[in-house]
């Protein structure tokens, strides 16, 4: 499974562990995605969304 938002097309971001004794290591951080069925282009359909985009749709369809 692709860790990429249907709605918004976010992805992986990377970055550093950094210990403490400051060591950088790289690192990856995954988007929080959550399996919705949501509407696009007029087709129902089970998706993978991120959690802003989850929260977005809530205030939108209000």
């Amino acid at each position: 499974m692709s860790r990429i938002c249907a709605v918004c097309g976010k992805g992986k971001a990377s970055g550093n562990n950094v210990s403490h004794s400051n060591r950088h290591t790289r690192r990856t951080f995954e988007p929080n995605l959550h399996k919705k069925r949501i509407e696009i282009d007029g087709t129902v359909s089970n998706q993978y969304v991120c959690t802003r985009c989850v929260r977005t749709s809530k205030k939108v369809a209000k």
